[in-house]
């Protein structure tokens, strides 16, 4: 039997396959790991066997005697069902001068579509000039250079939310998207970031009924205003974020997202060369 054969028909817990799979790369026996735990080998046994499923404490305290990472603590953590522990870094901090230099190559390369960099509670982090130009000719340049929010700034009416039409989907789908992480992790940012938002005159009332239809995609169709003409856009998001299943909640989990325009439009001879914003950093 091939190895995918026999991962195939193992019908152990998730949890059951990554606690073997690491006490085999440890070199640690289910004996040694129960002394560690303070635990039974019977307990051990039972739970890489699936017949007993660990308590939240538990994961943790194996994840510590084992000496796991965050990553792999919280692919542990999600093995067991639990929510992930994030500890975001600080996206400025001297150790990310590496990447903050690649989301500025990969920003530049964009121009002239309209991009930017957003943490994972939509804070912005950088924009490149396509955006300011973008959007510069639709917001005041003092109200545009006090953007921080990505979502701030698109369910405000006096800000991107002036230009969109047919809005209240994607808005919907949205507040969904924070609504269910807020119920998976019990975050109290997550929570806020929600009352907020609902706050908008620009959210319907249907909101959650509206999203339950709507299967979220990173990328969507959306209608702009532009100097007078409604235009039609792509807005993707890509994730620059960690492998594994745990890439969600990778730290620092940024997002780029870029505005393509799905008919002919001419961007570039929009572009303000100089143009600038507290977050173009080129």
């Amino acid at each position: 039997m091939s190895n995918n054969e026999r991962h195939k028909n193992d019908s152990n817990s998730v949890f059951s396959r990554f606690l073997r799979f690491w006490r085999s790369v440890h070199k640690v026996s289910q004996e040694e790991l129960a002394f560690r735990l303070g635990s039974s080998p019977r307990h051990i046994s039972r739970l890489e066997n699936g017949s007993s499923r660990p308590s939240e404490t538990m994961v943790m305290e194996v994840a510590e005697a084992l000496a796991l990472g965050k990553r792999d603590r919280n692919h542990l953590l999600l093995a067991g069902g639990y929510a992930p522990v994030s500890e975001g870094p600080d996206f400025n901090a001297p150790e990310l001068k590496w990447l903050r230099k690649a989301m500025i190559m990969n920003l530049r390369a964009l121009d002239p579509y309209p991009a930017s960099v957003m943490d994972g509670a939509a804070n912005l982090l950088m924009v490149n000039r396509g955006w300011v130009s973008f959007y510069s000719r639709v917001v005041p340049a003092e109200e545009l250079a006090n953007v921080r929010n990505h979502y701030d700034f698109i369910f405000d009416r006096h800000g991107a939310g002036n230009i969109v039409s047919d809005w209240e989907d994607t808005l919907s789908a949205i507040l969904m998207s924070i609504q269910q992480a807020a119920l998976f992790t019990g975050d109290d940012q997550a929570w806020q970031t929600l009352e907020r938002l609902t706050a908008f005159p620009s959210v319907p009332d249907d909101w959650q009924q509206r999203a339950a239809r709507t299967e979220p995609m990173a990328s969507f169709r959306v209608q702009l205003n532009v100097e007078g003409a409604l235009r039609r856009f792509f807005s993707v998001s890509t994730m620059a974020g960690a492998l594994g299943p745990n890439a969600f909640v990778s730290e620092p989990r940024l997002t780029i997202t870029t505005l393509y325009p799905e008919e002919d439009l001419d961007l570039a001879s929009m572009q303000d060369d100089d143009a600038s914003h507290p977050l173009l950093f080129y």
